[in-house]
């Protein structure tokens, strides 16, 4: 039997739904990160005596700063889905873009926007 070079339609369709799903929940995750930083109505050093309000600020910087770092690393997660999505409808999605093979099925179900097989990712290193 001749080595597929690519995966079926079926099987493309299996994988757009683990990308829709991941990218909703990527979506709202990202959503509330982006509120996490904005947010001002909480209970902030408004309603604390001046001598902790200088402690409460550096804190709430330093969690502002955490949460955009995560709220940049969920973007381009969510933009990394996105590019799968385009190669799903382009019939390349599975593909390594260094062998030119199909990538194992169990891979792309951990890591659905994976563009290398295992044996490459690990050769990286």
């Amino acid at each position: 039997m001749a080595e597929k070079n690519r995966y079926s339609d079926a099987e493309l369709e299996e994988f757009k739904n683990i990308i829709l799903e991941k990218l909703e929940k990527a979506k709202q995750d990202y959503e509330l990160l982006k509120s996490a930083i904005t947010h001002s109505e909480s209970n902030d050093t408004e309603d604390t005596s001046p001598t902790f309000k200088v402690l409460e600020e550096g804190a709430a910087t330093l969690s502002k700063e955490e949460a955009g770092k995560l709220a940049q690393r969920q973007l381009k997660f969510i933009q990394h889905l996105q590019a799968a999505m385009i190669r799903i409808e382009n019939k390349t999605y599975g593909i390594c873009r260094e062998t030119g093979k199909l990538i194992p099925k169990e891979r792309l179900r951990a890591v659905p926007h994976a563009t290398l097989s295992i044996d490459v990712k690990q050769n990286q290193r």
